[in-house]
């Protein structure tokens, strides 16, 4: 197990950041860490990294305590803070060689490094500027580049594709996902499809307590009441009130076009009592679906209970 939490609380005065949360984060996991504005996400990844101490319970990095162990488990974590600090004044690769620096990594070692860590973040076009006269986007890139540069085994990313336009999310998405087979990944992201995307598993935290912890593929599961959706289209102009004649089909909503979704809490499949009944009503179906429910709809109905 790469990264343990347990049972960590922090306050700030009255309010309550984080409070009692627990999980756990396996080696060569990609962790999407998920939840409302305010929910405590910034908190605890200082809190995972050392930067900032629980005021109760523990974190745990490969077998070692966050707070006793410190200068040993920083070598194995590359951090990218929410708001990427950057030392605006240096240059791109003098920034990286700084950070290097305080990893030990020197010479020739450094600059091979460097090298790579510049080849992997797409910063090659940029490079040679000075990090103030960067896009964000770019920024983002030096960041991502200095939790990288030391080759640490986990991964504390908090929004690291902030600021990135469509094809440099593309990008910036599958390098997690490649690092992500050989590392262990912590990311916390406001954009659900990026965590449908690349991650194994996601964790969602709510005002300061954990409320679902589950695989990617089954968090859809966790929503409230469930609901059936079917998509179906046909070839003309058809009347809503058709389905009325259909007692489980509870709310219709017409797309236009020809199209509607039809809505169900049965808990079987209704896709054949639906094509059976457009056959006897004379209708021509040019296509039936049964509509998924996205990620971003279970989060709402997850952090809106």
């Amino acid at each position: 197990m790469s990264i343990a939490v347990k049972e960590i609380s922090k306050h700030y005065g009255p309010q309550i950041a984080v409070d009692k949360i627990s999980f756990s984060v396996e080696s060569g996991e990609i962790v999407g860490f998920i939840g409302p504005n305010g929910a405590g996400k910034s908190t605890t990844m200082k809190i995972i990294t050392g930067t900032l101490p629980p005021d109760h319970g523990e974190v745990v990095i490969r077998g070692m305590p966050a707070l006793d162990q410190q200068k040993e488990i920083r070598k194995i974590i590359g951090y990218l803070p929410e708001n990427n600090p950057l030392y605006l004044d240096m240059y791109t690769r003098e920034y990286l060689n700084y950070v290097a620096g305080l990893y030990r990594i020197t010479g020739s070692a450094a600059r091979e490094r460097i090298s790579e860590v510049v080849q992997m973040t797409g910063l090659n076009p940029e490079s040679h500027k000075k990090i103030g006269n960067l896009s964000k986007g770019y920024r983002q890139r030096v960041g991502l580049a200095q939790a990288l540069i030391h080759d640490p085994e986990i991964l504390i990313l908090d929004e690291p594709t902030s600021g990135l336009d469509p094809n440099q999310l593309v990008e910036i998405r599958n390098l997690i996902s490649t690092i992500g087979k050989s590392k262990t990944v912590l990311l916390s992201t406001h954009i659900l499809q990026e965590v449908e995307a690349i991650c194994d598993r996601v964790v969602i935290i709510d005002k300061g307590k954990i409320v679902a912890d589950e695989q990617a593929s089954l968090l859809r599961e966790k929503g409230g009441r469930q609901i059936q959706t079917i998509h179906i289209e046909f070839n003309a102009t058809t009347d809503p009130a058709v389905w009325k004649n259909l007692p489980f089909i509870e709310n219709v909503k017409s797309l236009g076009e020809n199209q509607f979704l039809l809505e169900t809490h049965e808990s079987r499949d209704v896709r054949a009592d639906i094509f059976n009944f457009a056959v006897d009503q004379g209708l021509t179906i040019l296509s039936l679906s049964l509509k998924e429910k996205s990620l971003e709809e279970v989060f709402r109905e997850i952090t809106q209970h």
